[in-house]
């Protein structure tokens, strides 16, 4: 057993005494040392930094679709630009009848509410808050919206079938208009009509794609009610898919619905349009990982170039220290132990950089996420440090081989007559 393992203890206490060796020499040399790393230095730090603010950025803005909900999509009415001589806004605009086509006959859609918006009036107890947001849905808004009712109920079919004079308020609506904690029961007057108020919906932060900001005061009444006090309202389909995989077919499935449905000729442009969050969660994704694959460009060529600077300085030692390379043969040191001397050295060189890099980027890292709020999802995976520090041993390996072997073929005789 000692046999076996004698030259391994032996590698093992080299390498051991040659990375002390190097990083003396290091120290001995530490300006020229600094600047020989420089580049490492500069290209691990700029990577840490962007794929640690990549990733928080990235965690962001898929925190901010999860608030719409990834299975949501979109779809109203438009006038393509060679038909709005012909063709009026009203037109364009999508109906119950289509929405209730779609729900018939598209299986990728699994709920749809139409709705429509307008900032009226209301007044409670004789006080009056002008031009808060009025929107009219069915009740299945609820789930596609993730929005409960904490109070009360919600609406129900034949609320909307009956067009009854009922509404929803959110928790900022009870504070503007001075409401009980639990409003249901109570009258408002919205555009001088009588609603009474059957729930208290919950109220959710308002997302970055809908303009952020502070949540304000809404209020929610049946979709066919809120058509019959404004018909010309705009009106928009928010539809829920069966689940995020069925993005495209949905998209598709909804088009196709549409342009029967109107008559459009092959060659006819669409009368309306859809958008869909997955795909734009899609392209967010594709964005980001083009970004990195950036950013590991960058710190390529500045490895590349901070490699060169290794192999030029390890050269330049081998070349100063020739009467010691000589020294160390004449009294038996074998041409690998000073292979293994200058080839380490190189590798230490690369790694103590990219150990600074990477502590300069963590640096940046903490100091984006304590003073921003949003950043606070900003991080460095491990997996891209490991590929730091490996990136860097791999250049000082491939940059110091070529001084180490010329170090190691050495004379020992010519050495030490070297001046």
């Amino acid at each position: 057993m000692k046999v076996i393992f004698a030259p391994l203890v032996f590698l093992l206490r080299l390498c051991v005494q040659t990375v002390f060796l190097a990083v003396g020499q290091i120290m001995t040399r530490f300006v020229r040392s600094s600047l020989t790393m420089l580049g490492i230095i500069i290209g691990v730090f700029v990577v840490v930094a962007s794929v640690g603010f990549l990733t928080g950025m990235k965690g962001y803005v898929l925190k901010e679709f999860e608030t719409l909900g990834a299975r949501k999509m979109w779809c109203w009415g438009y006038v393509p630009e060679d038909k709005r001589t012909t063709m009026s806004w009203t037109d364009a605009k999508v109906t119950l009848y289509e929405a209730n086509l779609i729900l018939e006959r598209a299986p990728s859609i699994s709920s749809l509410t139409p709705q429509c918006s307008r900032n009226w009036d209301i007044a409670y107890e004789g006080k009056v808050v002008r031009g808060v947001g009025v929107t009219g849905i069915w009740p299945e808004w609820h789930e596609i919206e993730d929005r409960q009712v904490i109070y009360g109920r919600p609406f129900s079919r034949i609320d909307i079938e009956e067009h009854r004079q009922v509404c929803l308020v959110n928790e900022d609506a009870v504070d503007e208009f001075k409401l009980d904690t639990d409003p249901t029961g109570s009258y408002i007057l919205i555009q001088g009509r009588r609603f009474l108020i059957v729930g208290l919906v919950e109220t959710k932060d308002v997302s970055m794609f809908q303009g952020g900001g502070d949540t304000t005061a809404e209020v929610f009444i049946p979709f066919e009610t809120h058509k019959s006090m404004d018909p010309y309202s705009w009106t928009v389909f928010v539809l829920q898919l069966a689940s995020p995989d069925v993005a495209q077919d949905a998209e598709a499935e909804v088009r196709f619905i549409l342009r029967k449905h109107r008559q459009l000729k092959p060659e006819d442009n669409d009368t309306f349009e859809i958008h869909v969050l997955q795909n734009a969660i899609q392209q967010f994704n594709s964005m980001a990982s083009a970004v990195t694959m950036g950013a590991g460009l960058v710190v390529g060529f500045s490895l590349l170039v901070g490699g060169i600077g290794i192999m030029n300085i390890m050269l330049a030692s081998v070349s100063e220290r020739t009467r010691e390379i000589g020294l160390r043969k004449a009294v038996g040191a074998q041409p690998i132990v000073v292979l293994l001397q200058f080839l380490i050295e190189a590798v230490v060189l690369c790694v103590v950089g990219g150990g600074v890099g990477v502590l300069l980027g963590q640096g940046l890292v903490f100091a984006m996420r304590s003073s921003v709020s949003w950043m606070s999802e900003v991080s460095v995976p491990t997996l891209w440090v490991i590929v730091a520090f490996g990136s860097c041993a791999v250049v000082g390996v491939v940059s110091g081989m070529f001084p180490a072997l010329k170090a190691a073929a050495l004379n020992p005789i010519n050495a030490l007559r070297h001046e």
